[in-house]
């Protein structure tokens, strides 16, 4: 039992670090959200309410180069009819999605150290992903859980 306390405190602990690294405020510049959240809550609570729309165009204009794969990703996250439909805001649903696509990329721009970088990784099949591209699987929650977990190993040198 005393062991599994301990990977259980060590679990929690390597959590905490990982979210004080990719503050609120990191994952609003890859939106260009502002006044950026200060805190989980206001981020949260943004994210409920509906982001703005652009947050989605900001977000997949720094994940994708050319103008086909941002197309391509936007529509994968709201369907093209119901983006165009949009006014201004987004569902909270849609929001998730892109508060979503934008914490992973600020994950993966944190640990790779540039914007150019992070796109390389997220577009690159990876073996721990069995030998899916971690963009792709990141378009689910549990998926996004699941690069994000790969990219901190990768950080903190543990082995993937």
């Amino acid at each position: 039992m005393c062991i599994k306390l301990t990977k259980l405190c060590v679990s929690i602990d390597t959590r905490l670090r990982k979210m004080t690294l990719i503050t609120p405020e990191c994952i609003a510049e890859v939106m260009d959200l502002t006044p950026p959240p200060h805190t989980y809550a206001e981020l949260d609570e943004l994210v409920s309410r509906g982001l703005p729309k652009d947050v989605l165009r900001a977000s997949v204009g720094r994940v994708c180069e050319g103008a086909e794969q941002r197309r391509h990703l936007l529509y994968r996250i709201v369907p093209e009819a119901t983006y165009k439909r949009r006014r201004d805001r987004l569902s909270p649903e849609e929001s998730e999605r892109a508060e979503r696509l934008a914490r992973v990329f600020a994950t993966a721009r944190h640990v790779w150290g540039s914007d150019e970088d992070a796109r390389v990784f997220l577009r690159t099949p990876h073996l721990m992903l069995h030998g899916r591209i971690p963009l792709d699987v990141s378009m689910t929650e549990l998926g996004a859980r699941r690069v994000e977990d790969l990219l901190w190993k990768l950080y903190f040198g543990i082995a993937a």
